[in-house]
C-alpha cells in the first residue's frame, strides 16, 4: 500500500527561465516514517528535483517525484499558473522518478521503450513494495507512448529533444533544449557523484558521457544535485568531467587491496576544490555502495581500458 509524505511543505519551486521550472524537495525534511524506506533513505535524503517546461497552457513534466502527494503538489502549482494540458516524460524506471505517475493518468506519459519494458517486467514487485522495499507504488501507471533512441516534442516553437542514453541505466532519457542550450539530465549526472547501478556498463557510460559533452550546453539540470546550484541556473560541463573522472578512477582502482576503504573525497579531491561538484555527506553511503558493486563485478575480471 502506498503511504504519503507527512509534509510536502519543503517543495521549492525554482524559476530557471521564463518557461522552465525546477521543483526541489529533500535534504531538509521530515521523515515519512521511522522505519527504513526508499523515499526517506534515498530520494529525500539525497534531495530530488522534477522539472516542468511550459508554454501558454501546456507543460511537459519531467518525472513525477517520489510520492503521489508531491506529484499532486506540482500539478496543482502548474494548474494555478494556467496550465491545462500536461505531457509527462520519464527519465528512467527507478521508483523515485515514476512514483507520482498516477496523478497524470489522464495525460500522455512518454518514455523510451526500454523504460516501459522494465516497469512492466517489475510491475508486481514495484506495486507490493518488493523492488526497493516499501512503500509499494500501486497502481503503477505505465507510459502509454514510447520511442526508440530519439524523439522530438514541441511546445509551440520550443523544441525538446528526448534522447535515450545509456548512462546510470540503459533506459536513461534526457531532455535537451537546443534553443536554451539546457540539458535536463535525470540521473545521468548527479552531484556529489553518480550512482552506479549497472557496473558492467561503465565503459559504455564513459563513452556516452564524452558524447554528451559534445552538445552545446550552458546549463545542466540534474534530478539529484545541490539545490543552491540549481537555483542559480544549474551546472556547467565540468559536472560531466567530474562524473567521467570518478567512474574511471573507481574502475582503475577496483583491484587495489584498500579499494573498499577509500572515501569519496580521495577520488575527487581536485574536482571538489575547483567547485565542479559539491561535497554532501550522504553521498558517502552512495560511494560505499558503488565500491561494493564495482568490486564485486571486477574482482574476477580484467579491468577495462578507457580510450
Amino acid at each position: 500500500m502506498q503511504f504519503d509524505i507527512r509534509s510536502i511543505d519543503d517543495i521549492n519551486a525554482i524559476e530557471i527561465n521564463d518557461h522552465t521550472l525546477a521543483f526541489y524537495a529533500g535534504r531538509d525534511w521530515t521523515r515519512i516514517r521511522d522505519e527504513p524506506n526508499w523515499i526517506d533513505d534515498g530520494a529525500m535524503k539525497l534531495g530530488i528535483a522534477s522539472y516542468a517546461i511550459y508554454k501558454k497552457n501546456k507543460a511537459v513534466v519531467y518525472d513525477t517525484f517520489a510520492d503521489v502527494r508531491q506529484a499532486m503538489w506540482v500539478r496543482n502549482y502548474l494548474e494555478h499558473m494556467g496550465i491545462e494540458y500536461f505531457t509527462v516524460v520519464l527519465s528512467h524506471w527507478h521508483l523515485d522518478h515514476i512514483a507520482g505517475n498516477e496523478v497524470y493518468k489522464d495525460c500522455n506519459i512518454i518514455s523510451n521503450a526500454l523504460t516501459r519494458e522494465l516497469l512492466l517486467k517489475n510491475r508486481t514487485d514495484i506495486e507490493i513494495g518488493c523492488s526497493d522495499g516499501p512503500p509499494g507504488i500501486k497502481p503503477l501507471i505505465l507510459p502509454n507512448i514510447t520511442f526508440d533512441n530519439k524523439a522530438n516534442l514541441y511546445l509551440d516553437d520550443l523544441q525538446l529533444e528526448l534522447r535515450n542514453v545509456n548512462i546510470h541505466t540503459m533506459d536513461g532519457t534526457i531532455i535537451y533544449i537546443p534553443s536554451d542550450k539546457i540539458l535536463i539530465a535525470g540521473d545521468t549526472l548527479e552531484d556529489s557523484i553518480t550512482y552506479i547501478d549497472e557496473p558492467g556498463n561503465l565503459v559504455e557510460h564513459v563513452k556516452n558521457l564524452r558524447e554528451l559533452k559534445q552538445l552545446s550546453i550552458t546549463a545542466i539540470l540534474p534530478n539529484h544535485g545541490d539545490p543552491d546550484v540549481i537555483e542559480h541556473g544549474g551546472y556547467d560541463k565540468t559536472l560531466i568531467d567530474a562524473t567521467i573522472i570518478y567512474i574511471i578512477r573507481m574502475v582503475r582502482q577496483a583491484h587495489d587491496k584498500d579499494f573498499l576503504m577509500s572515501p569519496m573525497k580521495s577520488y575527487l579531491r581536485e574536482e571538489l576544490e575547483q567547485g565542479w561538484i559539491h561535497y554532501y555527506e550522504p553521498y558517502e553511503e552512495v560511494h560505499n555502495e558503488n565500491q561494493i558493486k564495482v568490486h564485486d563485478y571486477y574482482k574476477n575480471r580484467q579491468l577495462p581500458s578507457f580510450s
